[in-house]
């Protein structure tokens, strides 16, 4: 029934020690046994269907565009991701090693056989090494203007690599959030990151990490993600009938969009907000150039406040344009290719005059207050951006800095009041920064809204009574939608109605709910039913949903010792190892069961 192994490992556990034990993995999970993340998790369908949709890859382009594409090809965004070759080995300064006194870690990054590698362990007091982890690296993320990132691919699963190759120091480092959080080989990489990477990944919706076979149908960042599938066009330039309206060719061009649309294309990618969260019924291989982003991915940002300005640029590019004089005097027909050619690759050399030529288009030599004679004593000589566009450090991003497009006239220049009432009737307490064109003022989804506060209540206590508001709402309008279910059920076993969140939860996954949460949830208000068997295979249900989760497997140990099924505990603890073997904590927990089950 549960698709684990029943084998007995070591023994069984007995006296005292499996409940000790059982406290001690309910205090490292820091949650109850079931339940795993933040309300508002999103539940979608499992599907691993490819289909190209209308896609031909970059290289059916370069047949009559060839000058745009070996230019493109040479820029960041064209060269977003990279298989491992020999010649990528050679720029990624390797053999190299490094050491994190924090936590005792060791790490080798090497080639081996024309493969890349990292390798993670610790050593004991005498030397011995207490576990190894070798990860072979797939691909490379970045094109190495920050920063190039590993991915290791495991069992149809994709995850981060620990080290990553920074360029301005040319040496190996924690990879972008692993200073602060122990992930090892274990940070998958999700649909809503890697969709902003590659050219086109096929990840398996509602999972985290899983990918089709196929994982990519086109690796780097191409033309398609900008101007749409080509085949229609390739078939209408070939003399075939186009079905787009008149004039456009069958293709997007960013150029001819409305300045709305045309920043969506960039704002996907280049605006993080506080959430993103999917439209309902929506994945990411349903944004399509030309159309409305909101319609596809809601963006919010919680409101600032006069008193705690925003004060991060990572990713944070369109909005903060949009807060720029520039974009207000423009009456918003200032974008991002205004001043950005996606199509060419601009050297820091070069970006001084390239931007300063752009800057001209609107604002002429007399526009600058600082005298010429100063600018020209610059080094580089007369540099707008230098002045008005500073880079600052990614706070998060060891040696990384990003420029800052708010565009200022002085380093000193307030913000607009307009950042601070831009909120709107129907969404008090959040900005929809890509509302669609027209629906402005109109309420999100009650779905969006719900995923939303859902997730910012875990770290923003303030939003979950707006969660539960919403929720409440859906309950009425929306009673038979599984994710509704879901999160009704999980508020129940919240506020201790058993019965109904077990009613609520079964339902939820009976009608498609495929989260892990939900099962998790369900095995938590089973056992606090009493019901020890359907608990046990709740969870086991929610571990093989979410195989590399290790609350959730922490919380099936718990459960088994709870059982005092403890040999079925031993062997999920072994497996928990084996699948995390640099979780120290539980390594001692191991030693501890290992040291009872031998004890006479």
């Amino acid at each position: 029934m549960s698709g684990l192994s029943e084998r007995s490992a070591r023994g069984s556990w007995r006296g005292p020690a499996p409940l000790l034990v059982a406290g001690c993995i309910l205090a490292a999970c820091g949650v109850c046994a079931g339940s795993a993340s933040a309300d508002g998790g999103t539940l979608q369908a499992r599907s691993v269907a490819v289909s190209d949709a209308g896609y031909v890859g970059s290289e059916a382009c370069a047949a009559c565009h060839q000058p745009i594409y070996d230019s493109y090809r040479k820029t960041s965004m064209g060269q977003s991701m990279s298989p491992i070759t020999p010649a990528l080995i050679g720029k990624m300064a390797v053999p190299a090693t490094f050491y994190d006194a924090r936590q005792d870690r060791h790490y080798d990054i090497y080639a081996k056989d024309g493969a890349l590698y990292q390798s993670e362990y610790q050593k004991d007091a005498t030397g011995r090494e207490v576990f190894r982890t070798i990860g072979r690296l797939s691909w490379i993320v970045g094109s190495g203007s920050n920063i190039r990132g590993g991915i290791v691919e495991r069992s149809g699963y994709l995850f981060e690599a620990p080290m990553a190759l920074y360029t301005a120091t040319g040496k190996w480092s924690w990879a972008p959030g692993y200073a602060s959080a122990d992930y090892s080989f274990s940070r998958p990489v999700l649909a809503g990151c890697i969709v902003c990477h590659s050219g086109r990944a096929h990840a398996v919706e509602g999972t985290n990490g899983e990918y089709d076979k196929k994982v990519f149908s086109e690796i780097s960042i191409g033309c398609e993600n900008c101007h749409g599938p080509g085949r229609a066009h390739i078939e209408a330039m070939s003399g075939g009938e186009c079905r787009s309206a008149p004039g456009e060719d069958c293709i997007v061009n960013p150029a001819m969009l409305k300045p709305e649309l045309a920043n969506n294309l960039c704002m996907g990618c280049h605006q993080i907000g506080d959430e993103r969260v999917l439209q309902p019924y929506k994945s990411y291989s349903d944004l399509r150039p030309g159309e409305p982003l909101g319609k596809t991915l809601a963006i919010f940002m919680v409101p600032p406040r006069k008193e705690s300005p925003p004060d991060s640029d990572h990713l944070q590019h369109v909005y903060s344009m949009m807060l720029s004089r520039c974009y207000r005097a423009s009456g918003g027909r200032l974008r991002c290719i205004s001043c950005h050619d996606p199509h060419i690759r601009v050297t820091a050399q070069e970006a001084p005059a390239f931007y300063r030529e752009r800057c001209l288009t609107c604002h002429t030599e007399q526009s600058c207050g600082l005298p010429m004679a100063a600018r020209r004593k610059q080094n580089p000589s007369d540099n707008c951006i230098g002045c008005h566009m500073q880079r600052r450090p990614v706070a998060f991003m060891a040696h990384t800095s990003l420029t800052n497009h708010r565009i200022l006239a002085t380093p000193d220049e307030a913000l607009p009041s307009s950042m601070f009432h831009a909120t709107t009737a129907a969404l008090p307490d959040l900005i929809n920064l890509d509302p669609v064109p027209g629906e402005e003022s109109k309420e999100p989804p009650l779905l969006t809204l719900l995923t939303a506060y859902g997730e910012l209540s875990a770290f923003r206590p303030e939003y979950r009574e707006p969660y539960l508001r919403v929720l409440d709402r859906l309950e009425i309008s929306q009673p038979e939608n599984p994710l509704v279910e879901a999160a009704v059920g999980r508020r129940d076993l919240a506020q201790g109605r058993i019965e109904q969140a077990i009613d609520h939860l079964e339902r939820a996954i009976n009608r498609g709910a495929t989260a892990a949460t939900a099962c998790a949830d369900l095995s938590a208000a089973f056992e606090r039913h009493g019901d020890a068997d359907a608990a046990l295979h709740a969870q086991q249900q929610a571990v093989r949903l979410d195989p590399w989760n290790p609350l959730l497997q922490k919380a099936l140990i718990a459960l088994l010792i709870r059982q005092k099924r403890y040999a079925d505990a031993s062997a999920a603890l072994d497996r928990y190892m084996a699948a995390f073997p640099q979780d120290s904590f539980m390594r001692q927990l191991q030693a501890k069961a290992t040291a009872v089950s031998a004890a006479p």
